[in-house]
């Protein structure tokens, strides 16, 4: 199978008509591709929440102060 690369070479080096009638043969054929991916249903995605659902529910607000809390407690230590 050629490259992108390579067709695209190829297709430069013709003639502005020939470059039209590549283009008049080319279309139908994306066109079709496009209007087949269309009829399909699209692909469900999992929403952020449903994948986090396993961890269960968030630690509250009192929760987050209380841990602030108890975290900074010692803060500052006195050196000795």
């Amino acid at each position: 199978m050629a490259t992108l690369e390579a067709v695209l070479a190829q297709a430069y080096d013709l003639s502005t008509r020939d470059k039209l009638r590549l283009i008049e043969r080319v279309t139908p054929k994306i066109e079709e591709e496009i209007r087949s991916r269309q009829d399909q249903p699209a692909k469900a995605y999992r929403s952020l929440w449903g994948i986090c659902r396993s961890l269960g529910s968030a630690p509250s607000a009192d929760d987050i102060d209380q841990a602030r809390q108890q975290m900074w407690a010692g803060f500052p230590r006195d050196v000795e």
